[in-house]
């Protein structure tokens, strides 16, 4: 698809939640340089407001940034109402975060907030902006789910429960809004170079075949018309399909002795 195409398809506007790092950042970018408006949201101004200059200096687009913790309360409807009145026609759900180790040590409270961040954000915002993408008659939703979301990970199992529920809800809007020229798609990204892994105590050195963010991104971007879920990398689509294919007793002993392994 042309940039033009692509303008006219998704754009003029594009909401991306998780913007101030990795595969959020990755996509704000990747979206201005297809001339896209922006609206970028996370919890960390600053970096929204850096990003935020970089992108219009560099592409001539114009971006505003809302610092919202997507894990408090009504945080989304909030949200929606400072958005009221803009042309949205892509909503990049892309906020989240994992924690890892044993189920038991987690913390309530932070498992809450993954719920919260992880399911109801993206369950929320596409509940509300789908009637303008519907009157609008195109338009897009990427929600950033994760390989781990196609089967129970050990030591991830929070993580893993929260992006089964995403690839649900994307496969299921999918249905709903492909025949009103709305495309869906769940990114299914790999392991990918981003500070995630050191926030769940994973070392970053032992992990192979780390896809970069601005790939992840492009990628998602290039395929978002083939939904409703797409895998990021051949080594994780190959990877996932011999996991899948494996007895699945086989295959969650595998997972777990692999996690433990990378664990700091």
């Amino acid at each position: 698809m042309s940039k033009d195409d692509f303008r006219q398809c998704y754009g003029p506007l594009a909401l991306v939640t998780g913007a101030s790092s990795g595969i959020g950042m990755a996509f704000a970018r990747a979206l201005a340089q297809r001339d896209l408006d922006l609206v970028l949201v996370a919890r960390r101004e600053d970096r929204l407001a850096a990003l935020a200059r970089e992108l219009m200096a560099q592409h001539g687009v114009d971006v505003r940034v809302l610092a919202v913790d997507l894990a408090a309360p009504g945080a989304t409807e909030r949200m929606v109402e400072a958005l009221a009145g803009g042309d949205i026609g892509l909503l990049v759900s892309n906020a989240g975060f994992g924690l890892k180790g044993a189920h038991e040590d987690n913390d309530p409270g932070a498992m809450a907030a993954l719920l919260q961040v992880n399911c109801l954000a993206p369950l929320q915002l596409s509940h509300r902006l789908i009637p303008h993408l519907r009157e609008r008659g195109r338009g897009g939703i990427i929600i950033t789910s994760s390989v781990e979301g196609f089967m129970g990970v050990p030591y991830s199992a929070a993580y893993a429960a929260s992006k089964a529920f995403t690839n649900s809800l994307a496969e299921s809007l999918w249905g709903e809004l492909s025949p009103a020229g709305i495309d869906v798609l769940a990114l299914c990204p790999g392991s990918t170079d981003t500070e995630a892994h050191d926030k769940q105590g994973i070392d970053r050195t032992r992990l192979q075949d780390m896809m970069s963010p601005q790939e992840v991104a492009a990628l998602a971007l290039d395929n978002l018309a083939q939904g409703p879920v797409y895998i990021a990398g051949e080594q994780n689509r190959a990877m996932f399909d011999a996991l899948l294919a494996m007895p699945r007793r086989e295959a969650l002993l595998l997972m777990a002795d692999n996690i433990r392994a990378a664990l700091l």
